[in-house]
């Protein structure tokens, strides 16, 4: 198993500017057989109710333990409240409704690209499949939503810290900065 590093170029209160810098992001990538995945907490009727219209088929399991309700066993998520999300490889066009569905909830939706592809001008080469991910991580510092907060941010992954330039660059084309923060992501 390999990690990436998840530099995050944007922190904003503002959800409306986090989904305008993944846009931009997503515009640059190479999206061939692009998916995206969610990981969150449902703890509320009303939220689960606006995510399974938009995932009629979500995996999920009860937030204590496997073992008390998941989708797998075929349990009713409504009985099992607090659910964890672990929804895999869905298509791109999901992701908006999904994030609106979540409202307030701490949430990471990853895109899985394809490749950061090749920017001569900048003299960055193509970063492949492997390593080639954007997380949003939603009302939460973190990727993982152990740290709550007011704020989205936006993460580039890279393979290792000799691609800073890629992310410093990426983090220029949405208005951001390269913050320092990286977190170890397993792939």
């Amino acid at each position: 198993m390999s990690n990436s590093r998840a530099a995050a170029v944007l922190t904003t209160p503002d959800l409306a500017e986090a989904l305008r810098a993944v846009r931009t992001l997503l515009d640059i990538a190479d999206l061939h057989q692009a998916e995206v995945d969610f990981e969150g907490v449902i703890d509320s009727p009303d939220v689960l109710a606006r995510v399974l219209h938009v995932l009629p088929d979500l995996e999920w399991w009860a937030k204590a333990d496997k073992e008390d309700g998941s989708s797998e066993a075929g349990d009713d998520p409504a009985g099992c409240l607090p659910i964890r999300v672990f929804d895999w490889c869905n298509s791109l066009d999901v992701a908006e409704p999904f994030v609106a569905a979540m409202g307030p909830s701490p949430v990471a939706v990853r895109w899985d690209l394809n490749a950061w592809p090749e920017v001569p001008e900048a003299g960055l080469p193509t970063i492949s499949q492997k390593y080639a991910y954007l997380t949003l991580a939603l009302n939460s510092r973190d990727i993982y939503q152990d740290e709550p907060s007011p704020d989205h941010t936006v993460y580039v992954h890279v393979p290792s810290d000799d691609h800073i330039p890629r992310v410093e660059w990426l983090a220029a084309q949405v208005g951001g900065r390269y913050s320092g923060r990286v977190e170890i992501s397993p792939l």
